[in-house]
Parts: C-alpha cells; structure tokens; sequence
C-alpha cells in the first residue's frame, strides 16, 4: 500500500479584468422586444434502415396510426410493427422579424429506442411556441453527421452521435415572429449589467444626439427617446445608435477551474503587500510481504509477512514577496519560477483572497 498526502495544495487562477478597449453598442447591448423565440413540435421520421422505435415505444405507432387515419387509411397500432419509423421532438430558433416564407434550420432528436437516424426523412411538423401558436412548419432529410454500423454488441462501430441530427433551411415560416418596437422610447438591454458602464452608454449617446435623448434606467436598461429630427426614421435611429463605441466596464474577477487547472491571466487584478511561505510535505507509507516456504516433506504452512516502511519528505519552504501594486500576473510569474504547479497557484490565489489580500471576486467553475 502507498499513500501520499501533500500538506500545501494551490493552483493556478485565471484573471479577468476590464478592457480598455472601445466596443460597439451592438455588442453591449440588444433592443428590447426584438429577441428569438423558441420553436417545439414533435414528429416522425420515416425512411430508417430498420434503426427506428421497437414495439416497446408504443407512441412512435399510435402517432404513425393517427397520421395515416387522416389520410383515410385505418390501422390498429397494436397490430402494426414498423422498425423504419422513429418518433423525435424538433426544435428550431424564430429569429426576430421573420416573416411567412423565411426558412429556417431546425434539430431533430430521438425520444423512443431508435439507434440511427441516417438516411431518415422528417414528416410534416408544426412548431409551436410557449402559449401554443403554430409559427413554423418543419420537414425536409434529416443530416446526423454521423453513423451506426454493424450487427450485435460488440459487433458495432458508431461515430458521432446518429440519434440527433439536423434539417438545414428544414422549416418555412408560416407567422410573422411577434418582434415589438413600438412608441417613441427605445429601451436598451445590457448583456451584462453594470452601472458604470450603462451611464457611459446613456453619455455616449447623448453626445452624438443632442437634447438628452438616453437616460440610464437602472444597471442593464437605458432608455433612448426619438430625437424629432429621427421621426419616421426609427430603423435609421437604431443603426446610428449601434455604430456608436463605448468604453464597457466590470468587475474584477478571478476565474479558477479546479478541475482542469485553467489559468486565465488579466493584468487589472492588483495584489495587497504580501509575503507568501509556500512549501510541501509528503508521507509515505509502502507494505511489502515476505512469503515464507516450508521446507520439504515437512508439515509446515506458507506464510505471508507483512513489512511495512514509512517515510517523509518535507520541502523546504520557498518564500515570495510581492510590493504594493502588484498585479496577478507578477503573482504566477513568482510562483512558477519557484516551481510551483497550476494546483499550488489557485490555492494560493484563494488564501490571498481570505486574507483580503486579493482585490478581485473569485468564480471557481
């Protein structure tokens, strides 16, 4: 048996800061009301090399029994025994604005027992939203980017994932996607909520028009009014709103990642005086056993000894100072040229910031 138990475990962290870099309103921020939505149908794909849904996905029949009832075609589902059918859910993204007649892609995936998809052709679905309205009709062959080949277990050769697939261009539009931009007031959604930043985009928009047109609302809203020289041309508005850069803002951060040891460095972070004593101790314990052999013609038993040796190793400790105004990059730079290891880093980093040495939030992922 050997056991090892480090004393000191710390490992490397990742920094982000703020970018000093202008970025476009149009990667700030979105529009309220003009948005996706989320499409939902369920269907059948038909056409499979006998990979469809077994007689215990008693769905996959019914449904095939009900669609061919409409077409005047009237079957027991108990009696039938289809193995080239596979019932799915279909999902597709509405983008904003879209109107009748604009396609779409959809993604096809498999709810019963169906093991391959390849070669499968969606039937007609309708797409449906959350409060059940049709807004798009799918069908069209399904592409899997991927195989299944072979006989039984451990016969079988798969690549990629064949119960998933897509249908590029699959659906066609049938209602106009309910986009709202309606009134004289545009209202501005940060992706990332931040006081600071909405006031530079409230001042930022306010020097290119003139009259106090942007106020913030709160840390992810500001509120545009149209200008009376922009009426009619809300579309034109917008865009000039969009070309418009802004200095974006956030809070400090330190990003860890225990499980890989990612390391993410940023050179915002700054670091308090501090000196850090780092060093490691290790146990180890190994047991061997010893057989004993009787000697021949003899009445004596094989006997197994154990013996059991125990060691320790403690490293000298390696001492790092860092001044005022120290960054998180000089931090790793230290730590690594005294051999320290990713692990030892983001150990070390958190210690700093229970000690309040570390000016920025820690996120471990």
């Amino acid at each position: 048996m050997k056991l090892i138990v480090p004393i000191l475990c710390m490992l490397p962290a990742a920094t982000v800061g703020i970018s000093a870099n202008p970025v476009r309103v149009k990667e700030l921020a979105s529009i309220e009301g003009v948005r996706d939505n989320q499409l939902i149908g369920y269907g059948l794909v038909v056409g499979l090399n006998g990979t469809g849904d077994k007689r215990q996905t008693f769905f996959s029949a019914q449904t095939l029994a009900n669609m061919l009832d409409r077409m005047g075609v009237q079957v027991t589902p108990t009696a039938i025994l289809v193995r080239n059918t596979a019932a799915v859910m279909v999902t597709a993204t509405l983008p904003p604005y879209a109107q009748p007649g604009t396609r779409v892609d959809i993604h096809v995936a498999a709810i019963g027992d169906s093991t391959n998809l390849q070669g499968g052709l969606l039937l007609l679905t309708p797409l449906k939203a959350s409060d059940g309205r049709v807004f798009a009709a799918a069908q069209g062959p399904v592409v899997t980017g991927g195989f299944s080949a072979g006989g039984g277990a451990g016969n079988r050769a798969t690549v990629n994932h064949p119960t998933a697939g897509r249908v590029p261009q699959g659906a066609i539009v049938e209602a106009a996607a309910p986009s709202v931009l309606d009134g004289d007031t545009i209202r501005l959604q940060l992706s990332r909520a931040d006081f600071t930043t909405a006031a530079r985009l409230a001042q930022a928009i306010n020097r290119a028009f003139e009259g106090g047109v942007a106020k913030p609302a709160n840390a992810g809203l500001v509120e545009v009014s149209v200008p009376p020289a922009w009426t009619g041309k809300k579309v034109e508005f917008i865009a000039a709103i969009e070309s418009l850069t802004v200095e974006a803002d956030a809070r400090l951060r330190v990003v860890v990642n225990e499980r890989t040891g990612t390391v993410v460095l940023g050179k915002d972070v700054r670091i308090r005086p501090v000196s850090i004593l780092h060093g490691n101790l290790t146990v180890e314990i190994q047991t061997k056993y010893q057989v004993t052999q009787p000697n021949p013609f003899t009445k004596g038993e094989t006997l197994a000894t154990p013996e059991v040796k125990l060691g320790a190793k403690e490293d000298l400790a390696k001492n790092v100072q860092l001044k005022d105004g120290a960054t998180v990059e000089d931090l790793v730079q230290s730590l690594l040229a005294i051999g320290s290891t990713p692990r030892d880093v983001i150990a070390i980093l958190q210690a700093l910031q229970a000690a309040s040495a570390l000016q920025a939030e820690i996120d471990v992922i």
